[in-house]
């Protein structure tokens, strides 16, 4: 088996307007791709990875020029399936100041939405992979979208994949009926890596969240709140081998602190807080942080706390960049680790 690693997800055509103006001043938009398994994969790629990009796009002039920028930066996009409406978007309006940054999707009726179980040859997909990694993001798209995530997720243990999930949870889109405690709570049933943020954390457990409320980066951590509160999140999934949490605290829309927990084996690891000032672009920073801790779990598997080192510094480092991708090498993140 080699280190393959695949994903699957909805990609989409991100619009915003220019500076800091909201979504209802200006005339003009700027587009870019990502979404949020796709930012994963453009990463593992940059990082050196073998990668395949799973999802299903319009078979049109749209869709090929997405896949031409997938292509662009390496990954492997041969099973992306065509058919559909759509592309999905998104909107992003940027935070400043005191207000906070706002999102508005439009993903009905996408190419992605009407995915379902059989339109994806997972066993050849999975053939020659060592990790499959989903989000929760995939479920809240559509029921025959989670479906269909679910078809992989079962197909991937079954040919003994490492199934890493991102909970991912995103509140405006769960309208299809589907209970997102229920949906995300099955999904990580089948995960052996979990991710996510507190937020998040809470909404597929039940389990109340402990704060993060560090202003700078000497802030003290409560480790044992944490340690107890990991040893309940693993009762209620026994087959996971790693949790990873990572914290933000948003001080202002360009001030955030940033750190990443990890618990395995009932031993649970820190990583030192980023104080980032300013912050040019925040979407993708959770995505950069999956994609670090894969690519190092690949390269250094015995090494936990070097797996969480790399992955804060490649999600402190992608603050840094426009766009939903993040466009950082290896040596630039191993650099930033040793500041």
């Amino acid at each position: 088996m080699s280190n393959k690693v695949v994903t699957f997800g909805e990609v989409l055509l991100r619009f915003s307007k220019n500076g800091l103006r909201r979504l209802q001043q200006g005339s003009q938009l700027n587009g870019n791709y990502g979404g949020s398994e796709a930012n994963v994969a453009v990463s593992l790629a940059l990082l050196g990875d073998e990668i395949e990009y799973v999802s299903r796009v319009p078979d049109n002039q749209i869709g090929q020029a997405c896949l031409n920028e997938l292509r662009y930066y390496g990954v492997n996009v041969d099973h992306v399936v065509r058919g559909g409406e759509r592309l999905g978007t998104y909107y992003f309006e940027s935070s400043a100041g005191l207000r906070n940054s706002q999102v508005v999707y439009d993903r009905q009726n996408s190419s992605f939405y009407s995915s379902a179980p059989g339109m994806f040859p997972w066993k050849d997909i999975f053939a020659h992979a060592q990790m499959f990694h989903c989000s929760g993001i995939t479920c809240s798209v559509s029921q025959s979208a989670a479906d269909a995530t679910f078809e992989a997720v079962r197909t991937a243990r079954e040919m003994g994949l490492t199934v890493c999930c991102d909970i991912n949870y995103r509140k405006n889109l769960w309208r299809y009926g589907a209970d997102a405690h229920a949906t995300l709570h099955k999904l990580l049933q089948y995960s052996d890596f979990i991710f996510g943020d507190q937020g998040e954390y809470e909404v597929a457990t039940g389990i109340a969240r402990v704060p993060f409320k560090a202003a700078d980066a000497y802030a003290e951590i409560d480790m044992e709140a944490y340690g107890r509160w990991f040893a309940e999140v693993q009762k209620q999934f026994p087959q996971c081998k790693k949790f990873i949490l990572a914290m933000r605290n948003q001080i202002s829309s360009t001030h955030h602190t940033l750190t990443g927990l990890l618990y395995n084996e009932g031993k649970l690891l820190r990583t030192r807080i980023y104080d980032i000032d300013p912050v040019i672009d925040p979407m993708g920073v959770g995505d950069a942080f999956v994609a670090a801790y894969v690519h190092a779990s690949l390269k250094w598997p015995e090494d936990n706390q070097r797996c969480l080192d790399f992955s804060l510094a490649a999600s402190q480092l992608k603050n840094s960049v426009s766009g939903d991708f993040n466009l950082c090498s290896e040596e630039e993140i191993l650099e930033q680790m040793e500041l």
